[in-house]
Formats: C-alpha cells, structure tokens, sequence
C-alpha cells in the first residue's frame, strides 16, 4: 500500500460568497501579485464533515464538536430526576475532563458548564458519558475520579482521525491528522463585486410609501478553484486503530464529497452549487507536493476556455515536477468532466487501493 494519497481539484463556482470574512465579503488572498478568491480549508473539512454524502457513508463513526458537552449532561441529569446542585456539580466533573470549563456569569447560570474551546468527541467517549450518567443517577452519587477517565484512543472517530484532535489538559489523547487539506484558491484574478437588493412588504399597497422595506447589499465574485488534499493513509489506519477496511470508506467519502459537495455560505441567496470539473488523483510513496504554482501565473483573462486552459497548466506543471524530481507519484488516475473523460466510480475504487 502506497503512503500518501494526494486529490488535485479544479471546481468552477457561479457568483456566490462561499466563505466570509469579518466584514461578510467573500475570503480572498494575494498570489502572484494579483487578487484571487479563496475558501479555507476550515471551511471546507466543516463543509464535507457534515454533508449528507459523508454522514451516511460513515455516520456510526462520526464525532461531534461541541463546547456543550456539560450542559448536555447537565440538563440528562435534571431530565433523571437529579437535584439542580448535584446535577451541575456533577456534570461539571465530566465535563472537566474534556477542557477547562467558563468561569461563571451572573445572567447566565449555565455559562461554567461549557468548555473553553471545542473538543471534538468520539462515538465511544459519547458512550462512556452516557453510561456514566446512567450509572450516577442510579446510584444517586458523585462520580468517583477513576470513573472520570472517559478520554479512548480505541474505537477512534474517522473524523478525529482525519482532521485531528488536540486536547490541551491531556496531550496523550491528541491525535495527528492524516489529512492536510489546503485553501481553495481561485486560478485566475477577481474583483468582488457588491449586490444591491431591496426587499418589498407584500402587504404594502404603495399609499402612503412605495419604497422597499429593507435595502442591502452583499459582496459576491464567481471563480475557478483549485483545491489540494493530502491524505497519510498509513497515518489513518493507525489512527482508526489498523482498521483498514474503515480506513479505505473514510478515504472514498472524503474524496465523492470534495469532489460533489460545495460550501454553505448564502446557498439560499445564490444557488452556487457545482461539482468538481477535473480531479487529478495521485498515489506513493514519495514527499507530496501541491500544484498550486501551476497558478501562480493567473490564467489569462483573454482566454475562450479558463477551464480546460487551468487542466492542461495542472497537467503541466505535474509533467515538468516529473522531469525535474523524478516521478512524483507511483500512479495517477483523472476525471474530466469538462470533456467527459473518467468516472467517479473509477476514481474512488482507485483511491481505496
């Protein structure tokens, strides 16, 4: 089994705003000395981590992010019949375990339940948690420190697995990911520009005022992406545990979902979806590499075709690393739905090998 997988993605996106920044607009980054568009890979793991697709090919192995882990609990134990004071103190106990806890506010008598910042649970520690519970309401009792030790490394999440944990209080529980996944990057210079709307109140008969009841605006641009995952897949088998078999799923709803799936960001105000255009898929043994400097040089504006001009520079710059270094990869295999070339079915059978 080869070590390293590598997907290279070419998705066109009709005039959307994907992924905001601080002041709403969409994300964008300098290259080449020109303005580009971008989606972080923050916002793509989340993107494809709770998609339809990548729920149910994996949904028995899925973790939860989550801050609310003691009101979760909390709020179980009142359900149970547990006193108020019991039931936080309790809860308190179990949710320490995981990060440390808010100091308390005074509107808010919940605030020192929640954890700091998010931790990402797995199935099983979900299970201890709920067994614990269980256990203290039956017993009408704190829960003693051994049985606080709700942290596994067996049974892993396939999404910690991929993407990683850390854990600050208890580093021997952190978990390297197996999958690095770069930010989306249009191939070509963009302008963002601004949508003046106006909404009109459908029980307004114009009178007394004609205008519309609500003016705004919001920034959009339309781009072609170019997206770089890199998956360890001996990195993720030992994460799950030497579960190859779960391993090989993991690796092909990643792929159908960064190959189908597309950002949430204003969906119901632009209807941006698309899927992937060209993927190129690599496996081996050798130090990956992204193609991104196929664009460093944007794609000429003048140009009757950005998407097959942006495939034949992807497949270029992968011949002339080829040349210079020596094979980058022991075997490839592409999808091209802009000429029809290729199939999904082949690609994911291919990255399962």
């Amino acid at each position: 089994m080869s070590r390293f997988l590598q997907l290279h993605l070419l998705t066109s996106y009709p005039p959307a705003n994907l992924n905001r920044d601080d002041l709403g607009r969409p994300k964008t980054a300098k290259m080449g000395g020109t303005d580009r568009l971008r989606v972080s890979s923050q916002s793509l793991k989340r993107t494809w981590r709770t998609s339809d697709l990548f729920q149910a090919a994996l949904a028995e192995h899925l973790g939860t992010r989550t801050k609310m882990l003691g009101v979760k609990a909390y709020e179980k134990l009142l359900e149970s019949g547990v006193s108020e004071k019991n039931a936080k103190a309790w809860s308190q106990s179990i949710a320490n375990v995981f990060g440390k806890l808010k100091k308390a506010e005074k509107d808010d008598n919940r605030s020192d339940l929640e954890i700091e910042q998010l931790v990402h649970i797995s199935p099983s520690e979900q299970q201890a948690i709920d067994e614990l519970i269980a256990m203290i309401v039956t017993d009408n009792r704190a829960p003693q420190n051994e049985e606080l030790e709700l942290l596994r490394k067996d049974d892993m999440a396939v999404d910690i697995a991929l993407f990683g944990r850390m854990l600050a209080s208890k580093p021997a529980y952190n978990m390297e990911a197996a999958c690095q996944v770069a930010h989306a990057i249009s191939v070509h210079p963009v302008v963002i520009e601004d949508d003046y709307f106006t909404a009109v109140d459908d029980l307004n008969d114009h009178s007394e005022d004609a205008g519309a009841a609500h003016i705004g605006e919001t920034g959009f641009a339309a781009g072609l992406f170019y997206s770089y995952i890199c998956i360890n897949k001996a990195l993720l088998i030992e994460n799950l545990n030497g579960d190859e078999a779960l391993a090989k799923r993991a690796i092909s709803a990643l792929v159908e979902a960064a190959a189908k799936v597309a950002p949430e960001g204003k969906q119901n105000s632009f209807g941006s979806r698309a899927y992937a255009s060209f993927i190129l898929a690599e496996s081996g043994n050798q130090q990956p590499r992204s193609l991104s400097v196929a664009f460093l040089k944007p794609i000429n504006k003048s140009t009757d075709d950005y998407a097959a001009e942006a495939v034949a520079a992807l497949e270029n710059q992968a011949a002339n690393f080829d040349k210079v270094y020596g094979s980058c990869a022991d075997s490839r295999y592409s999808i091209n739905a802009v000429s029809g070339e290729g199939s999904l079915e082949e690609m994911l059978a291919f990255v399962a090998e």
